[in-house]
């Protein structure tokens, strides 16, 4: 910018005489605009004046480049916190991911209670199939028509008829739907929490911190990204992607216990280090 506003006084001024430098000394583009001055009949010529310029330009090219390197070279420190991001780095954002993931480990101990309950519904039927093979048929008279006073009811079959009214109950609360959505609502702010956190932690400090808590953090959003991936084969039948999304959530909530410790710890670390709001 400084060189193209200095163009107009070039070509209004004269040029002063250039102090005699040895030719071997001089770059090959500054010998050839010398050879051009001097068999230049006028020395105000523009088109001479505008080459010169722009060799003064090049020349000053490796100064600027040197200056700017070293933003190249750590860009981490231009956008490292420090108060630019005002409300973000303060103490009331900072608490939002501990209290939402205290109430999403609620969140998940209840998703888990609607799971057990769905599957029990499936589960107590096959009870009630394996029962009903060891009740013994009833007795009958040579005509076939049964005795006057039907028998009182074995043991196997009070016990089937108490599965069968369990079964009904279960139904009637309509686990496998109330599963579902808890499910879909534990995973989409679950997933959403967990990034959010992280991006907290840089708005606040300009970086992340690798440790047990951030590990763990990873960890179960993988694990709840991967339990949803076996609903498809879940609805189709597959008694092995039952089982193993039980496995993946079983996992998740023990992660999820250890993970608290490290949690609180942080918390302590916000009020230390942070203010309001």
């Amino acid at each position: 910018m400084a060189a193209t506003l200095g163009l107009p006084k070039l070509l209004n001024h004269p040029r002063k005489s250039q102090p005699q430098i040895h030719s071997k000394l001089l770059p090959i583009s500054l010998k050839t605009s010398k050879s051009q001055n001097h068999s230049s009949k006028d020395s105000h010529d523009p088109q001479n004046l505008l080459n010169q310029t722009t060799i003064h330009l090049k020349s000053a090219s490796l100064p600027l480049t040197a200056l700017t390197l070293p933003f190249f070279l750590h860009p981490e420190d231009a956008v490292a916190a420090g108060g630019q991001f005002g409300i973000l780095e303060g103490r009331s954002f900072a608490l939002v991911h501990p209290i939402v993931m205290s109430g999403l480990f609620l969140y998940t101990l209840y998703a888990g209670y609607l799971g057990w309950q769905w599957r029990r519904v499936r589960t107590i039927q096959d009870e009630i199939n394996e029962l009903k093979k060891q009740v013994k048929p009833v007795a009958v008279t040579p005509d076939g028509t049964p005795p006057a006073e039907p028998p009182k009811p074995s043991p196997v079959e009070a016990k089937i008829q108490q599965l069968t009214e369990e079964r009904k109950a279960l139904i009637k609360g309509s686990y496998r739907d109330k599963h579902f959505n808890a499910g879909s609502i534990l995973l989409g702010f679950g997933v959403f929490e967990s990034v959010f956190g992280g991006l907290n932690t840089w708005f606040r400090t300009g970086k992340l911190f690798p440790g047990p808590h951030l590990f763990a953090g990873a960890a179960i959003t993988v694990l709840w990204a991967a339990a949803a991936a076996l609903v498809p084969p879940m609805q189709k039948g597959s008694e092995t992607a039952r089982n193993l999304h039980i496995a993946l959530n079983v996992l998740n909530v023990i992660l999820f216990i250890w993970q608290i410790p490290t949690g609180i710890d942080i918390v302590f670390k916000v009020f230390e280090f942070t203010k309001w709001p």
